[in-house]
């Protein structure tokens, strides 16, 4: 049987029509503020853009309108493409050139020159919802089945973004095992921190908006100013904190962030990075009455695939978390580099198989060749990520490219991170692979330390490499430690190791 979420979350503006929807500082916006204003809009795209199905670009950040354009564009047949405040002019041009979009949808001002494009301001928007309120798409005109939901542009290696192609049975599939497998329950509170462009945003946004939620989202101005963060965490009852790792680890440099500052808090839901033992350490001791969450999946795969919960036994058992065993529509196959099947507890890449798996990069079929695959009929994706099933547990070893040869020695950065941040004296963690002359020089530590005795930094050094030496071979200590009062973050919520990179080739 099908979720149909389109018709769910419509369904909650009959049911529930004045419950919130969605808050961003001082904007609330109901269910039935959101299935009429997405209704309008729809109606206008549907009698503008007739046998159309171009992608429509919505550009913005937190704002209301953003989710009432997503569902517009959908409700009329068309995929939407977030694209954030934070993404450079250049990469969205590329992004409508790559992706033949007719139709941008504005909440910012954006200039787009020297394209075929029509942009719609925020003015012109709200025109539309006035001429066009109390009327409605025709129900067979929204996507359905194998039509793209949504398009998520992600980095390519030839420095073009890649547009991911999300289906709306990839979406249902995802939503219908995250509010099953996840103990959510109808109506409550989730934390949205990823902005719209990063499909970590999906894992809050749509589990929500089907079992009739609120979503509480936060701006990057916020994040940088932690006084208005915890503010907005007193103010809001969230019960579902949806994040990055590095996200929550800023914030336990804060002492009040606890369950006495979100005593409503019952999980944690993670994903899009390493899960650092000492991290969900630190989050059960504070946050007692909450579950933790562990999962994995990269876009392609639709958000995640795996999860487990991390409780004190499992934090005793692992050094490194498992990121859990695989959704029940859905297979991991673990490959060696010959092409067969890894044994079980053996080395090779993480093969995703199912439901989940994008149809592919939108306008790129030789990418999409390199990457996907069929495997018994069902699409699969390649994730050039390491791993290792246990038992049907997935243990995830970061990236095939990330491994480097340093001095002949072949290593893994993320092992190197894990110890380190498994030091006593480390709060966070960042070890960047320094080159000279197109080859790896040295190793550098980027340090949050925790509080410590030493009246010099390099007596902490010593102490922190006295600890790597128990459990590292001599090559892979890092040679040179900075230390940082906190480490600096993408938009995403993800460590930025380009800005630190840059930062530190400046001062070191």
């Amino acid at each position: 049987m099908n979720l149909n979420l389109i018709e769910k979350i419509n369904n909650w503006a009959k049911e529930t029509p004045e419950k919130i929807a969605f808050v961003w500082r001082d904007q609330k916006m109901t269910y039935s503020q959101l299935k009429e204003s997405s209704d309008a809009l729809a109606y206008w795209i549907a009698k503008e853009y007739p046998n159309d199905d171009s992608p429509i670009l919505v550009h913005g950040h937190m704002q209301p309108e953003m989710i009432i354009c997503f569902l517009a564009a959908v409700k009329a047949g068309h995929s939407y493409i977030p694209v954030d405040i934070s993404i450079p002019e250049d990469r969205i041009h590329r992004m409508i050139e790559s992706s033949g979009a007719k139709l941008m949808i504005s909440q910012e001002a954006l200039t787009i020159n020297g394209l075929q494009i029509r942009s719609i301001n925020p003015f012109e928007l709200n025109e539309i919802f006035q001429t066009c309120k109390g009327h409605m798409p025709m129900p067979e005109q929204a996507v359905r089945g194998e039509d793209n939901f949504y398009i998520i542009y992600t980095s390519g290696s030839t420095g073009n973004p890649k547009g991911v192609q999300i289906t709306l049975n990839c979406l249902e599939s995802f939503v219908k095992w995250a509010t099953n497998d996840f103990g959510l329950q109808s109506g409550q509170v989730f934390l949205n921190q990823a902005p719209f462009s990063f499909d970590l945003s999906v894992m809050d946004l749509y589990p929500s908006l089907v079992t009739g939620g609120t979503l509480w989202a936060i701006d990057k101005e916020m994040i940088a100013k932690p006084k208005e963060l915890f503010a907005s965490f007193e103010q809001s009852n969230i019960e579902v904190w949806t994040s990055t790792p590095s996200f929550a680890e800023m914030c336990l440099m804060a002492p009040g962030f606890s369950s006495e500052m979100l005593p409503s808090l019952n999980t944690f839901l993670f994903c899009g990075e390493v899960l650092p033992n000492n991290l969900a350490r630190q989050l059960l001791e504070r946050f007692p009455g909450a579950q933790i969450i562990n999962s994995y999946g990269p876009t392609e795969a639709t958000v995640a695939v795996t999860s487990v919960i991390i409780d004190k036994e499992m934090t005793g058992k692992y050094d490194s978390l498992p990121v859990g065993y695989c959704k029940s529509d859905c297979q991991i196959l673990i490959m060696k580099e010959d092409g067969s099947l890894a044994a079980d507890g053996e080395k090779g890449e993480i093969v995703i198989v199912g439901p989940s798996v994008s149809k592919g990069y939108l306008s790129a079929p030789e990418l999409t060749e390199k990457a996907f695959m069929t495997i018994n009929g069902e699409r699969a994706y390649r994730t050039k990520d390491a791993g290792v099933l246990e038992d049907g547990m997935l243990f995830c070893h970061g990236r095939m490219d990330n491994q480097i040869k340093l001095h002949g020695y072949r290593m893994e950065i993320e092992e190197i991170e894990h110890h380190l941040r498994s030091s006593a004296y480390v709060n966070a963690a960042v070890v960047l692979p320094i080159k000279r002359n197109d080859a790896y020089d040295h190793l550098l530590a980027i340090v949050v330390p925790n509080e410590h005795q030493f009246e010099k930094e390099f007596q902490l050094t010593s102490a922190i490499k006295k600890e790597l030496a128990a459990e590292l071979p001599a090559y892979m200590i890092p040679r040179k430690f900075v230390y940082q009062s906190s480490i600096p973050m993408t938009a995403n919520g993800k460590v930025d190791r380009k800005a630190l990179l840059k930062e530190v080739t400046m001062t070191v």
